[in-house]
């Protein structure tokens, strides 16, 4: 079987950032940016990187052949896939793009949910067992390693949901995803539908099919979700970088190894994400795409690592553990830092001057923290230059 070298307790990280990510407004990527993403996602350490959808455009199979080519054609590099719809020309298209991969995936999906069957595909169940099964057939015809995604899993007839699993499985499927394609789940709800399902479909355990979670962050659950399903028996996560995605975007690769590194003791999993290069692949994104990272996002925010207020600040001066659950260095952040505003202490404002040349008295210090404070009442943002026009009348008491 192609996913044997997972083992057990090791969550494998599907990075979706060059696809639906891409997917999403303002995060259109020419073909530069792409391949220079890809690099920088293998040196982070993701599983499988998708590189993008290949029938929706000549640029887009241009990029994941490139990707196959120089970021995927070693061995011991990520699984290079590329999505295909259940359609002959997708799944045929895809195969192209991934050729020269080591280790080349097809991901294929089909809408299962009445909804979107009735509304959008206008088909019947029967219908869409066929189309599943023979495109699956075809994708295991042209790749070993085939992944398919029921489409809106999670909001899917449960005895149907099943069916469909099964179809899939004997028609080839190695890998079986459930999305929460529209975000609709709560945690309890989605790890359900996993112990559903695995209860319900022997050949999953009995033939190592790896299940996978998608999350989509509509209510603000992504990360969560991701990681009940990971308690539910889940060994493949999908998620991007920054959480950038369809909507409000998939779950949050730095937010989901950083907390299966930090909180081990709960959550007891291994992955091959490099840590340290999570802030530095968010900061490379943020220049591919047209906006970054919000600052107070988790883990790569400009704010992860600071303190504005007195109380923090003394604390993190004297050991950042007090609130720090982990090291900035430790995601590629260079240092963590103290933000000098209305809500500092005397400790970080002498600490700031000390820094630029200034050390001060016990008076001294109260006096100029005296003009701080009421210059931070009318001034949002406090640079050096400001610090340093506080001192001027100490300066000039002391030299008199």
């Amino acid at each position: 079987m192609p996913h044997q070298e997972f083992e057990d307790h090791r969550v494998a990280i599907f990075d979706t950032t060059l696809r639906d990510g891409e997917q999403s407004p303002g995060c259109t990527m020419h073909h530069g940016e792409k391949l220079r993403m890809a690099h920088q996602l293998a040196a982070l350490g993701v599983d499988i990187l998708e590189a993008g959808f290949a029938i929706a455009s000549d640029g887009d199979s241009h990029s994941i052949r490139t990707i196959a080519r120089e970021v995927g054609a070693a061995a011991r590099g990520p699984i290079i896939a590329s999505l295909a719809r259940c359609k002959r020309e997708d799944i045929e298209a895809a195969a192209r793009s991934i050729e020269a991969a080591a280790r080349p995936r097809i991901h294929t999906f089909h809408s299962t949910s009445d909804l979107h069957m009735a509304a959008k595909l206008k088909i019947t169940r029967e219908q869409a067992l066929d189309q599943i099964a023979a495109m699956v057939a075809l994708a295991r015809g042209y790749c070993d390693d085939v992944e398919f995604s029921p489409e809106d899993a999670t909001r899917t007839d449960p005895d149907f949901l099943v069916k469909v699993c099964e179809v899939a499985i004997e028609a080839g499927a190695t890998t079986l995803n459930l999305p929460d394609t529209v975000g609709y789940c709560i945690p309890e709800d989605y790890a359900a539908m996993f112990l559903m399902v695995r209860a319900r479909v022997p050949a999953i355990d009995a033939g190592g099919i790896v299940l996978s979670a998608h999350c989509h962050d509509d209510l603000g659950l992504a990360v969560a979700n991701s990681l009940a399903a990971i308690q539910a028996g889940v060994r493949q996560v999908e998620c991007a970088i920054n959480g950038i995605g369809e909507r409000a975007g998939n779950a949050a690769l730095e937010e989901i190894a950083a907390i299966l590194t930090v909180r081990r003791d709960k959550l007891p999993y291994s992955h091959n994400i490099v840590m340290s290069q999570l802030y530095p692949t968010s900061q490379m994104l943020a220049g591919c795409i047209s906006f970054g990272a919000a600052p107070n996002k988790a883990i790569v925010g400009a704010n992860a690592f600071a303190h504005a207020a007195g109380i923090h600040q003394h604390g993190v001066m004297v050991n950042p553990l007090t609130y720090e659950i982990m090291t900035p260095e430790s995601v590629g952040v260079p240092s963590n830092s103290l933000v000098l505003g209305k809500h500092s202490g005397r400790r970080a404002l002498e600490k700031r001057l000390a820094e630029l040349g200034h050390p001060l008295t016990r008076a001294e210090l109260d006096a100029v923290y005296h003009r701080f404070t009421e210059l931070a009442d009318r001034k949002k943002t406090i640079y050096d230059q400001d610090l340093i026009g506080l001192l001027a009348p100490t300066e000039q008491r002391v030299h008199a």
